[in-house]
């Protein structure tokens, strides 16, 4: 399952089950990864409703099962359920809710601690338990984390050798598993927020 950034495509996506990756192409070229979307998740929803080129590439990261809804059937079964033009606006607000979040947490907060934010964030989200703690169902790179984070690879190469030492977590070829939920919230400063 795979949508292009640019590309003139009319269709959602309804996501059943797996997992997928949302990114974008900057201007120089490097690709940033701007979501993750889980089963239950709709992607590709903008260009369905305002008929303008895909914003984002969205690809998937595990096995998937989903539905292709295309614009004219989303169009009029809108109109004849209100309640779910509704839900689908609310879902729209809901992202963009977290994209403010996002930008004032940019500034507000440093490096290390956006990264120790996404990574608690992630873990509720998308963890499964294990015997070690919660793993990130997904693979997840350092540039990816970097780019979710607004942060420099290096710095989080630096935060993660930092959570590691602190026994928050541990790291596997691009995995995570948070082994101290409570550790690695209080370097998020979310104690108590959540």
């Amino acid at each position: 399952m795979s949508i292009y950034q640019g590309a003139l495509e009319r269709h959602l996506v309804l996501l059943h089950s797996g997992i997928l990756k949302v990114t974008v192409l900057t201007s120089d070229g490097a690709e940033s990864l701007l979501a993750i979307r889980i089963g239950g998740d709709l992607v590709g929803e903008m260009s369905a409703l305002n008929d303008l080129p895909r914003s984002a590439t969205v690809a998937a990261c595990t096995p998937s099962v989903y539905s292709v809804i295309h614009r004219q059937q989303l169009h009029t079964f809108l109109e004849r359920q209100p309640g779910a033009a509704l839900a689908l606006a609310g879902m729209v607000a809901d992202r963009l809710r977290w994209a403010n979040q996002f930008r004032v947490e940019f500034t507000a907060y440093s490096a290390k601690v956006r990264i120790a934010r996404v990574l608690v964030k992630m873990a509720l989200a998308y963890g499964r338990r294990t015997p070690t703690g919660l793993e990130i169902g997904f693979e997840l790179t350092q540039s990816e984390l970097a780019s979710l984070c607004g942060a420099a690879e290096v710095t989080v190469q630096k935060a993660l050798r930092d959570f590691r030492h602190n026994g928050a977590i541990i790291t596997g070829y691009r995995t995570v598993t948070v082994v101290d939920l409570d550790a690695l919230q209080e370097a998020a400063e979310l104690r108590g927020n959540l």
